[in-house]
């Protein structure tokens, strides 16, 4: 079976890195669906301002293997417990496909690009490949009363501590998202070190904090290097 790849995600995440782990979450991330140069179809897109919300059907590009395991490691069980690979949202996949729902917040003309989508909330990294996109339908997708198994509530967003002479440095129109990022903490479950000093690639920066006792505290904020 061979699939197209009919668009790309363009985020502000250029590496995996600070992602969040779930479309939604951190809704004031805003990107664009940019279409391949053989779908750039306004005839394709007619009707879809109509949803509110799209599926994207992607590929977790940067987690090809050739081979595949049965069990893997979901970061929310803090890494050291395994489960299958069917009952979680790994990447690592027999087939490293991944499906989110997004908020439609424009279908745009672009000049250059054609018609772009712009959405809002999404988990996916810049250049992510898409492969299909399909209107979110609330009667039917939405179901009421579903268990979420291991994962049944969201994590409580942590405190952001941004200094005003880093906060300066961020665009104002992104800086709500780079909170809502933070708050969600980026790091690996299972790292408790307070000590530790992580970078993040967001927006063409890059972002140094340190988490301690439930605060995120933002130690450098400075352009990404090329």
């Amino acid at each position: 079976m061979e699939m197209q790849i009919i668009a790309r995600m363009h985020s502000e995440f250029p590496k995996k890195f600070g992602i969040p782990r779930q479309s939604g979450l951190v809704k004031e991330l805003r990107g664009m669906v940019v279409f391949e140069l053989e779908y750039r179809n306004t005839d394709a897109l007619r009707g879809l301002e109509g949803f509110s919300y799209i599926w994207l059907l992607w590929q977790f590009s940067r987690a090809v293997r050739e081979e595949w395991s049965p069990t893997v490691r979901p970061p929310r069980l803090g890494g050291n417990e395994r489960l299958g690979v069917f009952a979680t949202r790994s990447p690592f996949r027999p087939n490293p496909i991944g499906l989110s729902p997004v908020k439609l917040e424009g279908v745009e003309r672009h000049p250059e690009l054609g018609p772009v989508l712009v959405v809002s909330g999404a988990d996916l990294m810049d250049g992510t490949p898409i492969l299909d996109i399909k209107p979110y339908v609330p009667y039917v997708d939405c179901i009421p009363g579903a268990v979420g198994g291991f994962a049944p509530d969201r994590p409580e967003p942590l405190e952001v501590d941004i200094p005003p002479r880093w906060l300066a440095l961020v665009p104002e129109g992104r800086r709500q998202a780079l909170r809502g990022v933070l708050a969600n903490d980026p790091r690996p479950p299972y790292h408790s070190d307070p000590g530790r000093v992580y970078g993040m690639a967001f927006a063409g920066l890059e972002v140094r904090f340190s988490v301690a006792e439930g605060v995120v505290r933002v130690v450098e904020i400075r352009p990404l290097d090329p």
